[in-house]
């Protein structure tokens, strides 16, 4: 043995009994907000030992065309939103020009509920085997044609052929309610996921919007069929109209996803062997995971009385304050509009906080505070305090809705996002149509405040749910757990190339002491 080698090992010996006398200790994040203080010998060794088994930090990029994407989605979810409620909105027209009840006029906008319901699965499995591009191109094919069915039906006797139209609208609906979560996630960094969630919600919410604002105006209650028919086939032509734009403009710029993913949690997902998933098992664990299931049920319960206020809202407001169809309208865009701020403010916080379930929660309190206000408000004879009241209702209400989508994202990963959005939508919808029909024969027999008081006594049920339920915040520590490792690693080579003991500076910085000799 060479003298060199004695030195070497006499040496490593030494520094080894001083590991041994050596208590100095770091802190290891273990897990969301916790810490372990460990010696530094038994860090260093696990560090070892984990990086032969978890996976490396995999490349990222954010493409700037992640927002045409996102655009372009937006104003598929706009233009569908638009047409759902189009007629509702300005039922009482619609009832004398067709010359059918209000039930009949309100599943118009309930059959966007009941279609989702059976086609949600099948459209959930073509999302997971084809991709978002497919549903997506899919879903504004839909929207289109049922678009242009609708142009053909300006005419008293054509009830059946435009509740046909409105039909394949919401064939379309099924295609789209998942996407804002799975776009999100594909496209988006860790630190605007939330953001591009709402914003993609936020499309849907300006169709909402529009819906309210624009039928009122374009739609005037005439007396003369005639001139009515006119009226409503320009409404109809310009739905079409832009339905058609937004198609063509899915099909020639709309893409599946980046060439590099935006995240580490993303990465992951993408290494995942297609064998290894099912989309059965898929389904099975996610009806087996307690906590989403009660987000399930609480977000169905929140987003289900939103859709009965909005179904019934022309009624209601015509109820208490006759002749007032316009300003009906636009009590429904004040609500929705409040709800736009209320979204992105929401998404901009989950981003900068990653406080899921507290602001969940906070907000489902606040929607139950906001529904009881304004259905006690509602009869007071004040129009400017039922706009004033509507607004508050709809920033909290509307505001839940990519609350729901990004907190169940984080409870089911890796999960499907389009999987766990869908399950979500299909819950509100079912709520959506028992509200709704239970809420208007109240509203029959005891007036539009028992049919309120009826919704908040849901409402606060779904936020004790939403207080029972468990923050497992999956992607989170998937995103977390890559940059501990990678510090704990960029750590161990530091100290190991500079046989030096001490405190070290984390990953992306030099450790002062050990530049001179480090190589990294």
């Amino acid at each position: 043995m060479s003298s060199e080698d004695e030195l070497s090992r006499e040496w490593t010996d030494g520094c080894g009994k001083t590991r041994e006398n050596d208590w100095t200790t770091r802190k290891e994040r273990t897990s969301l907000g916790e810490y372990n203080q460990l010696p530094l010998q038994d860090s260093l060794e696990a560090s070892a030992e984990d990086t032969t088994q978890l996976l490396p930090l995999m490349e990222t990029k954010l493409y700037k065309r992640r927002w045409v994407m996102l655009f372009i989605f937006s104003a598929f979810s706009m233009s569908n939103a638009f047409m759902w409620l189009q007629y509702s909105i300005i039922s009482d027209i619609f009832m004398r020009f067709y010359n059918v009840d209000s039930l009949a006029i309100n599943w118009l906008s309930m059959i966007y509920f009941l279609t989702y319901i059976p086609f949600i699965l099948p459209v959930m499995w073509l999302l997971d085997n084809r991709g978002m591009r497919d549903v997506v191109v899919v879903g504004s094919a839909f929207n289109c044609i049922g678009a242009w069915i609708k142009t053909s039906t300006a005419h008293p006797s054509m009830f059946a052929m435009t509740f046909f139209g409105q039909f394949v609208c919401s064939v379309a609906t099924v295609f789209l309610l998942g996407i804002p979560s799975k776009l999100a996630s594909l496209w988006f960094g860790q630190q605007e996921v939330s953001t591009a969630c709402a914003l993609g919600v936020l499309g849907n919410q300006m169709g909402i919007a529009i819906g309210f604002l624009i039928p009122p105006i374009l739609v005037p209650n005439v007396d003369d069929m005639d001139e009515l028919a006119h009226h409503i086939r320009i409404m109809f032509y310009i739905s079409a109209g832009v339905a058609t734009v937004i198609f063509v403009l899915v099909i020639i710029v709309f893409q599946e996803r980046p060439e590099i993913p935006p995240s580490q949690a993303q990465a992951q997902a993408r290494n995942i062997p297609p064998e290894d998933y099912s989309y059965m098992a898929s389904i099975l664990r996610l009806l087996r995971n307690k906590p989403f299931m009660l987000l399930v049920v609480s977000y169905g319960l929140n987003v289900g009385c939103f859709y009965a206020v909005s179904t019934l809202l022309n009624r209601m407001i015509i109820e208490q304050y006759p002749g007032e169809e316009v300003n009906a309208g636009r009590i429904g865009l004040t609500i929705v509009i409040a709800g736009m701020v209320g979204s992105l403010i929401c998404g901009l916080w989950l981003d900068k906080t990653k406080t899921y379930k507290q602001t969940t929660l906070g907000i489902y309190l606040l929607s139950l505070i906001g529904m009881l206000v304004y259905a006690v408000t509602l009869n007071l004879g004040h129009l400017w305090l039922v706009f004033i009241m509507a607004g508050l209702l709809g920033f909290f209400m509307t505001g839940y809705l990519p609350l729901g989508f990004e907190f169940a994202v984080e409870l089911t990963y890796p999960e499907s996002e389009g999987t766990s959005s869908g399950l979500l939508n299909c819950s509100a919808q079912i709520f959506g149509i028992i509200f709704t029909i239970a809420q208007g024969k109240i509203i029959d027999k005891w007036g539009t405040l028992a049919g309120n008081i009826f919704l908040c006594i849901f409402l606060l049920i779904g936020s004790v749910m939403t207080g029972f339920i468990k923050s497992d915040l999956r992607r989170q520590k998937a995103n977390l757990q890559t940059e501990v490792q990678t510090a704990s690693v960029s750590t161990f080579v530091c100290v190991t190339q500079s046989q030096r003991w001490d405190l070290h500076i984390p990953l992306g910085r030099e450790c002062v002491r050990c530049r001179p000799d480090s190589a990294l």
